[in-house]
């Protein structure tokens, strides 16, 4: 059996990777030369903790049974093909934007040869199989879905620093329109992981991967909006939290600086962007609440130096954290990005750590913590990264210009006060 992999991220390399330690032959597609070039090496293309996804990749590589390219001609011969490639929303209409998805389907399907199986990973609105990939695959390849090739969309559910754990052990929808189908995804997916598998007709598996998304940013947002309940009436989020928890079918989450990552910012939208005649309210209310959150975390800063006598045009904030997630690298969406544009826009002059985030464009990362820190007014924790939970407060009055913590991610508690430090943080009111 050989499978292609379309998209070497965080979806597609872990697929690639298992599926390679199966003994099955892999050849991974990315439009991207250093993907492809780090998995063809043998060297995991993705940053931060991954328990096990290394040392699974060099196996594969040195097996020869994982290749890596970026010429779709390596799928020819495929039985399989995996397309996991982003599916982000525009900015500013929440909209799908499908072009990445396009160029793939439009590249497989003149490849794609009769008998083989496609599996849609990618998040998608509803009806989108249906609407986009079945149309694009069937015109490019001149084949018929359900006749001559089999199409599901069994989409994934992984989370930066558990890729493996979560690919290989929990359970999986695959949505088919047919039994030939469903049982050639299931044949492939049994290979992965070992969790069920479970049957669903294509748009039920596309309203179950963003309504579960969804689900989770409603929960957050209800967090969150506890959370400023809590600011203004003087109580402690936190323990709130630990209270409601303790009344039997309760399961409030931890709120804080906001949502980050690839999914939960972009699938509520997908789920509502085909509903015509009802309106879905929570859902984008749900939205709104949590994009707020990097907005409070800029107030919170400017009350932190009001409180030490510092204005915040022209003064120093150190961001701490620009990952999205603890102990990754993954800075997709992170809402360190959000507050660091606010903050730049009430005329502060930011610096950024991240032990493990690359810089992007207009967001210079360092390393050096002492560099970030040295001179700052403010100190504004987004991530909750194990190296900020060391932290020695004592260099950090050294560094500090002024000495004000604004904490995102209940990092600190009230012991810094008395340390000399203004502090200020999401969900707690009570100083």
């Amino acid at each position: 059996m050989k499978v292609a992999v379309i998209g070497l991220g965080y979806v597609g390399v872990p697929v690639a990777a298992v599926l390679a330690s199966k003994g099955i032959r892999v050849v991974g597609i990315d439009i991207d030369p250093r993907k492809v070039e780090r998995v063809g090496a043998g060297a995991t293309p993705l940053e931060g903790y991954e328990p096990g996804l290394a040392e699974l990749i060099a196996e594969g590589a040195a097996s020869g049974l994982l290749k890596a390219t970026t010429d779709y001609d390596a799928m020819a011969d495929a039985d399989a093909v995996v397309v996991s490639v982003e599916t982000p929303i525009d900015d500013a209409t929440h909209d799908p934007e499908y072009k990445a998805l396009r160029s793939a389907l439009r590249s497989i399907a003149p490849r794609l040869h009769k008998g083989a199986l496609v599996s849609i990973e990618s998040t998608v609105a509803p009806r989108t199989m249906t609407g986009l990939v079945r149309p694009i695959l069937e015109r490019g390849s001149g084949l018929r879905a359900g006749r001559d090739f089999h199409l599901v969309h069994s989409p994934e559910r992984v989370t930066a620093g558990k890729l493996l754990r979560n690919l290989t052990t929990l359970d999986r929808v695959i949505g088919a329109e047919d039994a030939r189908a469903r049982r050639a995804a299931r044949t492939l997916y049994s290979q992965i992981s070992s969790g069920a598998l479970h049957d669903a007709d294509w748009v039920s598996a596309e309203i179950t991967k963003t309504a579960e998304n969804a689900y989770r940013d409603v929960q957050i947002a209800f967090s969150n909006e506890v959370a400023l309940i809590c600011e203004e009436l003087g109580a402690n989020a936190y323990r709130v939290r630990e209270l409601v928890n303790t009344c039997p079918g309760r399961d409030m989450l931890i709120p804080g600086a906001g949502v980050g990552g690839h999914c939960i910012p972009k699938d509520p939208w997908l789920l509502v962007s085909p509903v015509i005649h009802q309106k879905p309210v929570l859902i984008p209310t749900a939205r709104e609440v949590n994009d707020f959150m990097p907005t409070r975390m800029a107030q919170l800063v400017e009350e932190a130096m009001r409180e030490v006598g510092r204005r915040i045009r022209n003064s120093q904030v150190a961001i701490l954290g620009f990952a999205f997630r603890e102990n990754t690298e993954d800075s997709r969406n992170s809402p360190a990005i959000p507050l660091i544009r606010e903050l730049r826009r009430r005329g502060a002059d930011v610096t950024i750590h991240d032990p493990f985030a690359k810089s992007l464009r207009g967001f210079t990362i360092t390393r050096d913590l002492g560099a970030a820190l040295r001179g700052a007014d403010c100190l504004a924790l987004v991530t909750a990264h194990d190296d900020y939970r060391t932290l020695d407060l004592k260099k950090l009055r050294g560094w500090m210009r002024h000495r004000a913590i604004v904490d995102g991610r209940n990092v600190f508690d009230g012991s810094v006060i008395k340390r000399g430090f203004s502090y200020r943080a999401i969900g707690k009111g009570e100083f």
